[in-house]
């Protein structure tokens, strides 16, 4: 059953997210699944959480949808419904959905769920390293926010709703989220794939800076 729920959910996944931004797509998920499947391999989990989890955490994005932070789990709820899942499953991965996104970070009421911080990882894995790079400058072209500008400073320790309404330049995002997620890691395995990506984007940075000021 839950083989063919998992494909099921793969279905359902592509094709709601047919067209979407290129940095939250289907690949996106792809990764976030792969990633919490290794992840989940190293952790006492339920696996079937771990991957419903992964593959509908960002069904509905709010930053895609004018903020609406319910839409998601009232998708979601209605699709695991709809294929017969229990509540208890059901319960879980909507924890999931609501609790994974950093905006949301302080807001987590309930106690994580191991499950949770597994995808949790695996989604602020695939926001650093090469593929965070490429996902947050294509993500800054979206919204058409400066690259850089050296008279711009990042606003650091944002509250959600400054957060979700920053339009600051997407080197400035680095600061503000990209280089923060190492440190925020809730697994021995996410924190041990967490340094490669980290020290990749430290050294994109200096690059970055030396072709920027031609030195």
């Amino acid at each position: 059953m839950s083989e063919n729920l998992i494909q099921k959910t793969v279905e359902f996944v592509k094709d709601k997210l047919h067209g979407a931004e290129a940095g939250h797509d289907w690949f996106h998920i792809e990764r976030v699944w792969k990633l919490s499947k290794k992840i989940a391999q190293t952790e006492n989990c339920n696996a079937v959480v771990v991957e419903l989890g992964a593959l509908l955490h960002d069904i509905a994005d709010p930053k895609f949808h004018d903020g609406d932070e319910e839409l998601a789990l009232n998708i979601s709820r209605q699709f695991l419904e709809n294929e017969n899942v229990s509540e208890e499953i059901i319960a879980q991965v909507l924890l999931i959905i609501k609790n994974i996104s950093f905006k949301n970070r302080s807001e987590v009421s309930e106690i994580p769920s191991i499950e949770l911080q597994i995808v949790q990882d695996a989604d602020r894995l695939d926001a650093i390293g090469a593929i965070g790079i490429a996902r947050t400058f294509n993500f800054g072209g979206f919204k058409n926010n400066l690259m850089y500008h050296p008279d711009i400073p990042p606003v650091l320790d944002q509250s959600k709703e400054e957060y979700k309404k920053s339009t600051g330049t997407t080197i400035n995002h680095f600061y503000e989220k990209l280089l923060l997620l190492k440190e925020l890691m809730n697994t021995e395995t996410g924190r041990k794939m967490a340094e490669e990506r980290h020290l990749f984007m430290l050294s994109f940075l200096e690059q970055f800076y030396k072709e920027w000021n031609a030195v």
